[in-house]
């Protein structure tokens, strides 16, 4: 599992993507599974940007393993913010007019459509949020 550590800062989201996207050229993993996966980090690392500290900035960890076959990428954001986890809020009402529906949570309903799996715990302090995409 190969690892990264930056500041939790909106300015720091290409370099996910691109520690990322770096490990899914690596395995030869399909153009669209790697935009699926781009759109899902962008979401949770902007969240994590966003909300975890604020309105300071602290340290985030993203690790991603890239194996199997078929091959199954994972990638685990860790960071020790305000615990959160996004898998308790209810999914949005799409059949709804966009007048009509609450602000927020369409980011999150959209990242777990796009994921095979989802998995969120807070453990020593941590919020430890994990994606997984068969691709």
């Amino acid at each position: 599992m190969n690892e990264l550590t930056l500041s939790a800062t909106l300015e720091n989201v290409p370099k996910v993507t691109e520690f990322v996207d770096g490990q899914l050229e690596a395995h030869g993993c399909s153009m669209k599974a790697q935009m699926q996966i781009d759109i899902a980090i962008d979401e949770l690392f902007s969240n994590i940007a966003n909300y975890a500290y604020n309105p300071e900035i602290g340290p985030a960890t993203i690790r991603v393993s890239v194996e199997g076959d078929p091959l199954t990428v994972t990638i685990i954001f860790i960071d020790r913010g305000v615990p959160y986890n996004p898998l308790e809020k209810e999914d949005p009402n799409i059949t709804l007019s966009a007048e009509e529906r609450q602000i927020g949570g369409l980011g999150i309903f959209m990242v777990k459509r796009l994921m095979d799996d989802m998995t969120y715990e807070y453990r020593d302090g941590q919020n430890i949020l994990m994606i997984r995409k068969v691709v």
